[in-house]
């Protein structure tokens, strides 16, 4: 290259960095701030709510034909039976504001799960869909100053849940420690609480399902402790004691949650309804009609129906010859049926005062080979301790959630701890029989 074409060459790259430079020195143009849009909605609600008496048809009367209602109640029926529709069941109605026409139509089935007629120009269309959820953990502790609903319901932590939420967390708890403290006479003013919640939360904030990770109750100065622990992680975990025994029995100590006693088992009780003296083999708890009732434990349903002065009877067969009697009920959970298979906890039935009744309750017996017995002072057979296979897995998951309950402001360490909780895993799991 010639030296005036080399000289011409540096002359062109000069020339471009100085332009580059000169676009790279000039201030970046303001455009300013753009004002917000507001863009209506494409559709206009209407929420209504079923009144007593009033059925799904009345109501859209007034906004589609006949035959197009036809077609609705049509794809409405391939998820509920228009028929069966509850007073109070919330409807939106969804018009399209362009020109006011019934787009479609909402209709809340439960909490969780909603119909949504949609249609177009073939008709009309369904879906169920399910309500989001998303899961948190609460944290709770308090002391008793009066009783234990009032300090849970009016704790302050537990503001933001709803008033059934937070009823719904004194269930659990009696569900967990029935079997170590009577709730409704072994409270004591002075009793201090705390435990990690666990739980599925809705987008109005209302709470869909839950279990305790870790709870502790100290009642007149013993503390009592159950750790949950799902080894299989079906959600058919249960509950153990600090040293990884069951804190659950056999049997639950109750078929209603926290419920009053209105007679006890005695062999000389004046009957209200007969008006003479005669034994009561069984306890009475007084519950409103329709209160929910728990099989005890898990069994085979022997009898479901009408049994003269008992009136609504259930019979459930136990395992070493334990049977187990529920009297009275106003009506059956669906699908307990003779020959059924229950497991503790489930709904068999509901409340009520049929037979020889003049208030409603639940009458409960336990018999053992035949021979009635006390069910306030029977001794329960224990439940399952932490299969030995599963034990450096629940050491862990303890570890875990003591640390949960530690952290629980204000409360404090966990009172009682065992000495095998200070003690670090072997290294090597498998050599001790542990699983890899």
């Amino acid at each position: 290259m010639s030296r005036s074409m080399r000289m011409e060459s540096r002359v062109a790259v000069a020339a471009l960095l100085a332009v580059v430079v000169s676009a790279c020195s000039r201030e970046v143009p303001e455009v300013g701030r753009l004002d917000g849009l507001h863009v209506p909605p494409a559709e206009n609600l209407q929420i209504y709510s079923l009144s007593r008496g009033e059925t799904f048809g009345e109501l859209l009367n007034s906004s589609i034909s006949a035959n197009e209602q036809a077609g609705l109640l049509m794809a409405f029926s391939e998820h509920a039976s228009p028929r069966r529709m509850r007073q109070g069941t919330e409807i939106t109605l969804r018009y399209l504001r362009e020109d006011d026409s019934l787009r479609g139509v909402d209709v809340a089935l439960t909490p969780d799960q909603t119909v949504r007629l949609s249609r177009d120009q073939l008709g009309w269309s369904s879906d169920l869909i399910r309500t989001p959820i998303y899961v948190d953990t609460i944290f709770v502790s308090g002391e008793i100053e009066t009783v234990l609903w009032n300090s849970v319901v009016q704790n302050a932590s537990l503001e933001t849940l709803t008033f059934a939420d937070r009823n719904s967390l004194i269930d659990h708890l009696d569900r967990v420690f029935q079997w170590q403290v009577d709730f409704s006479r072994q409270i004591r003013v002075g009793d201090t609480y705390r435990f990690a919640f666990e739980r599925e939360v809705r987008p109005d904030g209302s709470m869909r399902a839950g279990h305790l990770l870790a709870a502790e109750l100290v009642n007149q100065g013993t503390p009592f402790h159950a750790i949950y622990f799902d080894p299989n992680g079906d959600g058919q975990g249960s509950y153990f004691d600090l040293e990884g025994q069951s804190v659950r029995r056999a049997f639950l100590l109750k078929p209603l949650a926290f419920r009053r006693i209105s007679s006890r088992f005695t062999n000389s009780r004046f009957h209200p309804v007969l008006q003479r003296w005669r034994a009561h083999r069984g306890v009475d708890y007084a519950a409103d009609a329709g209160t929910e009732i728990m099989a005890t434990a898990d069994g085979v349903v022997i009898e479901r129906g009408r049994d003269s002065s008992y009136g609504n009877t259930i019979r459930i067969r136990h395992g070493n010859g334990w049977v187990t009697r529920y009297a009275h009920l106003q009506s059956f959970k669906s699908g307990v049926v003779v020959g059924s298979r229950v497991r503790q906890s489930d709904i068999i039935g509901y409340v009520g005062m049929t037979g020889l009744a003049t208030g409603n309750h639940l009458h409960y017996e336990m018999l053992q080979s035949g021979q009635f017995k006390d069910p306030l002072s029977v001794d329960l057979p224990a439940g399952d301790p932490v299969p030995s296979e599963n034990r450096m897995q629940w050491l862990e998951k303890r570890t875990v959630r003591m640390a949960l309950l530690e952290s629980i402001p204000g409360a404090g360490p966990v009172r009682t701890l065992v000495a095998e909780a200070q003690t670090p895993p072997p290294e090597n799991p498998i050599a001790s029989g542990g699983q890899p």
